[in-house]
């Protein structure tokens, strides 16, 4: 793993051997990783040759305000992130429903709509950040309307 300051490592300058001498292979079994059924991560190198992602769980208020947020993180150095929801949207309640009152946008971001994921994504760096969704109490329909803005971009 690279130190703070050095570049990350890629497979033309991995070590060749442990610092006791001892041959290093590229991976050990099968499956290769990078390869189906990704036991071993989504890329061959995978944290030998870049960062492990920093994401911090974030969210509040409206998908504008969590988008600013999102914006700060990037700005600060975070790596990925962490989508909060509030307990409405978990549950599948909109916003105004008279049970969500005093919950909304309180412990988390408020999406009742594919637009407000839209504006929740807006000029965020979708192709070079992961983005993580927690969800306690699972809501169905929500999984549905989340990949929309990422498809549009």
């Amino acid at each position: 793993m690279a130190k703070t300051g050095e570049k990350p490592q890629t497979r033309d300058n991995l070590p060749a051997e442990t610092t006791s001498g001892i041959p290093i292979r590229a991976y050990y079994g099968e499956p290769a990783p990078g390869r189906f059924p990704f036991a071993r991560g989504i890329s061959e190198e995978m944290y030998r040759a870049r960062y492990w992602t920093m994401r911090q769980y974030a969210g509040f208020g409206s998908a504008r305000e969590s988008n600013r947020r999102y914006r700060y993180l990037l700005e600060k150095g975070q790596t990925g992130l962490s989508v909060a929801f509030d307990l409405p949207t978990q549950m599948g309640y909109d916003s105004d429903d008279p049970i969500a009152r005093g919950e909304v946008g309180k412990v988390g971001v408020a999406i009742a709509t594919i637009e407000d994921m839209r504006i929740l994504t807006e000029g965020l760096p979708l192709d070079r950040v992961s983005i993580s969704m927690t969800i306690n109490a699972f809501n169905v329909p929500l999984p549905e309307g989340i990949p929309a803005p990422f498809a549009e971009d």
